[in-house]
């Protein structure tokens, strides 16, 4: 029989998906709902990431926005606090309502708001280059006293913004945007203000930063590009970005094959595919087959950098065993 399928050559990036921060979170709920039992609660998303989500939902965890949703019979049960960062106030509301909780957050983004703490600590008032309302901004701003942080989004806000004392500033960003916007927005305020300060270390985390080279390696010549990722998700949104601008006809933000417009996909010869850093594995195997299925699909590697990069969990939970079964929700069998 002749395959009649039309030609397909996909471009896979990687590094792509998970990243170990990522990886590390889901992992403590995971560990935590085998330590203690169902049901173990999440305050708000643990990563953005509905199928994620509802994995550990069929698990037991059960998610909240706040914590006074947790009914009085579960108060001896944890409560994990999401990838993204807390503000100061939330563990110390679990610490007055008696609460065991287990911190998520991200290393690389404790990183940051250790950064904002030694800023403000000699002397500087903090700007924040992040995403009005994004977790990660809410939970850095959280770390010190209110009023001495300024968000910063673009280089018009750059522009605009007037500061306390121009002699006396420090930077941080959110560790999910894109490198080439924050670097923009970063020359813009330096060369308003000569004194301002970096951290010690660059606030963009290694997985946003390999992530958005690879796309941008892979883009140029691809009809289309599909990045598998939540629409509440920075990074993910960000690799769409850096797709277009790196020469991909087309890009688009996925969370499930199902979201693929076929009829409207059109004559295309090169398909690129990566995934933002909270999109399991799964998803690109379900969106590769899907291919597969009307095309005549060849995957073509597309890496740049390998991973190796591992966060241990929390210590309460180090001696339970985490078991490939366990973790085949997100990262296949």
């Amino acid at each position: 029989m002749i395959d009649t399928r039309p030609d397909l050559t996909i471009r896979l990036c990687g590094p792509r998906g998970f990243c170990a921060g990522v990886d590390r979170a889901i992992q403590i709920v995971v560990l935590a709902l085998k330590a203690y039992g169902a049901p173990v609660y999440v305050r708000h998303e643990i990563v953005h990431n509905r199928y994620v989500v509802e994995g550990l939902e069929a698990k037991g965890a059960i998610f909240v926005e706040e914590l006074d949703e947790i009914p009085e019979e579960h108060r001896q049960q944890p409560v994990v606090f999401s990838a993204h960062g807390v503000p100061k106030s939330v563990p110390a509301d679990a610490e007055a309502r008696s609460l065991f909780y287990l911190d998520a957050t991200c290393p690389l983004v404790s990183k940051v708001h250790k950064q904002a703490m030694r800023h403000q600590r000699l002397g500087r008032h903090v700007v924040l280059i992040g995403h009005a309302g994004h977790p990660e901004v809410i939970g850095t701003m959280g770390q010190l006293p209110e009023g001495s942080v300024s968000l910063v989004e673009t280089v018009e806000d750059a522009d605009r913004y007037v500061p306390p004392d121009p002699d006396n500033l420090g930077f941080v960003t959110q560790t999910t945007l894109s490198v080439d916007d924050t670097a923009g927005v970063i020359k813009r305020l330096h060369e308003r203000f000569p004194n301002l300060t970096a951290p010690a270390a660059d606030s963009i985390c290694y997985a946003t930063t390999n992530r958005q080279e690879a796309v941008k390696q892979a883009a140029p010549g691809c009809d289309l590009f599909l990045i598998v990722g939540a629409p509440n998700s920075s990074n993910s949104k960000r690799l769409v970005e850096v797709a277009l601008r790196a020469g991909a006809t087309k890009s688009v933000l996925v969370q499930r094959a199902a979201e693929i417009d076929w009829e409207t996909i059109g004559d295309i010869r090169t398909v690129g595919l990566s995934a933002g850093a909270s999109a399991p594995e799964v998803i690109v195997n379900e969106i590769i087959e899907a291919f597969r299925a009307r095309y005549n699909a060849v995957v073509e590697l597309a890496d740049t950098v390998e991973e190796n990069e591992h966060f241990l969990v929390n210590r309460e939970l180090r001696a339970i065993e985490l078991t490939p079964a366990d973790m085949a929700f997100v990262n296949g069998e």
